[in-house]
């Protein structure tokens, strides 16, 4: 059995993944995931970046030769070369399995081994900003294969990530015992008839190709990791005190786990009520905010309903758009303010205040807080008075916090795609999304393909009108559900700071 540094990241992320990859006989097919595939692009540059600035040699050898690509690699640590880049070392490790390690750098370092007065350390280059615990153990599983082969201590050996502190030392006396560890587990769950339990996590299942195999198990066993507000430790937890399922999740006492830990009475109560509402496939009114009702009243006929669509890797909001929507005159007229260059993002962030503007008391609906930071960062940016934003600040009325707060949907996700599919609402381009937007936006900014512009304006259309969608929803289910919530309104936001 060969056990690489990736198998191990990946056991980290997701135990039954490497089980089925080693495995399973099925020929799969992964369909192109556009963002996955930027991600892929983007790490192979900052590699060819960061990798331009070392002299570095590499070993010669066939292609899937493992023992001739070990020995290559074996021979230019003899002759002390200064950086090796590819190069690939192994080590057996049990009676049937080998550890493979293809560090991105091999970094003499002076000190003694079995080449001389000098050993070699390992580097990883990886595309994120922060040490994440997979990295440095995938750092310390390099360094102990070193160790055994220059039969001397390793004790250094670096991320180099991106961002302003690119070169991370990897603390090897805390992550080599770990890293060991969880070794010895994963060689213990290969050795299973059963691949380990699914756990459905939505960021870091949706770039998986088992993905859809897994997703189709748990949907068919109503797997709680479905629910929302299930994390890996409280599904732990849970399992603890023999719930597992949504009928006994669903008939669980609040008190019981409100008493564990990561819980509270509160959390434990909504859960409980997510799992009853799935089950019955309804709605449920947890309890109604009479404090924010007080701030509901008759109040205008002008709505604007505000997305936006970033590109997080430039730092940039790219398009502002907004649905203003006239219940009196019964019209709706969607602006989309885009910047072509990431040099527009200034007059894009003066033609959406210029366009708030013209509807002073309008209040403006949005889902989720990044709309209201985004306004903070760019009048901050561009050094708008504060006397242009308060006002603009204080309209924001946020429809997820509003729904997260007084209801339970039998939803997957309280993401706006979820909530909104739920209620019937169809996005033009089912497979858009903000992922592929960041991947379109790259694309546009590459061929100057203007059908890509178009694409992701729609794309943002959809999620104004989607937000409008949930909101026209949430009032009439306040409405239905609560005889002290007028017929006719409109929300008067909270201050903001």
């Amino acid at each position: 059995m060969l056990i690489n540094a990736e198998l191990l990241l990946q056991y980290q992320r997701c135990k039954r993944r490497p089980f089925l990859d080693i495995h399973s006989k099925k020929n799969w097919v992964s369909p192109r995931n556009d963002l996955l595939y930027k991600l892929q692009q983007d790490k192979a540059t900052h590699q060819k970046s960061v990798l331009s600035k070392f002299d570095y040699k590499y070993p010669q050898y066939p292609r899937k030769n493992l023992y001739l690509a070990h020995k290559a690699t074996v021979e230019l640590m003899h002759q002390g070369v200064e950086y090796i880049h590819k190069g690939v070392i192994t080590t057996n490790y049990t009676s049937n399995s080998t550890l493979i390690s293809h560090p991105h750098l091999l970094i003499k370092q002076p000190g003694k081994s079995q080449f001389g007065s000098w050993y070699y350390a390992p580097a990883s280059i990886e595309l994120g900003r922060r040490p994440k615990q997979e990295y440095q153990v995938a750092v310390a599983f390099h360094a102990y294969i070193l160790m055994k082969l220059q039969e001397s201590e390793v004790d250094s050996g670096w991320l180099i990530l991106r961002g302003k502190e690119g070169y991370y030392p990897v603390d090897l006396g805390k992550w080599t015992p770990q890293m060991e560890a969880i070794l010895v587990e994963f060689i213990n769950s290969l050795q299973q008839d059963d691949a380990p339990e699914m756990f459905i996590s939505r960021q870091r299942c949706n770039f998986c190709h088992w993905y859809s195999d897994c997703y189709a198990i748990a949907k068919s066993q109503q797997h709680l990791s479905l629910l929302p507000g299930i994390t890996p430790p409280r599904y732990t937890q849970l399992q603890e005190l023999s719930i597992t399922t949504l009928q006994t999740l669903a008939d669980a006492n609040p008190n019981v786990l409100g008493n564990l830990v990561g819980f509270d009475y509160q959390a434990a109560t909504k859960l409980i009520v997510q799992a009853q509402s799935t089950i019955k496939c309804r709605p449920t009114l947890l309890s109604f905010n009479h404090d924010k009702l007080n701030k509901l009243k008759f109040y205008h006929t002008i709505e604007l309903y505000f997305d936006i669509e970033a590109q997080p890797d430039l730092n940039l909001n790219y398009l502002l758009g907004v649905l203003v929507v006239d219940k009196q005159n019964h019209t709706e007229k969607f602006y989309s303010f885009f910047a072509e260059t990431p040099e527009d993002e200034e007059s894009v962030w003066q033609n959406f205040l210029d366009l708030v503007w013209q509807y002073p008391q309008a209040p403006i609906y949005h889902f989720c807080v990044y709309e209201c930071d985004t306004i903070k960062r760019l009048s901050k940016t561009y050094k708008t008075p504060q006397e242009d934003i308060y006002p603009v600040l204080n309209r924001l009325v946020d429809i997820y916090e509003y729904l997260i707060q007084n209801v339970t949907l039998p939803v997957e996700s309280y993401a706006l795609k979820a909530v909104a599919r739920w209620l019937g609402f169809k996005w033009h381009n089912p497979e858009a999304s903000g992922a592929k937007c960041i991947y379109w936006y790259d694309e546009w900014l590459k061929t100057g393909n203007r059908t890509l512009i178009k694409t992701i304006q729609l794309y943002n259309e959809d999620d104004c009108r989607a937000t409008y969608s949930v909101k026209e929803w949430l009032f009439k289910f306040f409405q239905e559900q609560s005889p002290d919530f007028p017929s006719s309104l409109q929300i008067i936001p909270s201050e903001h700071s």
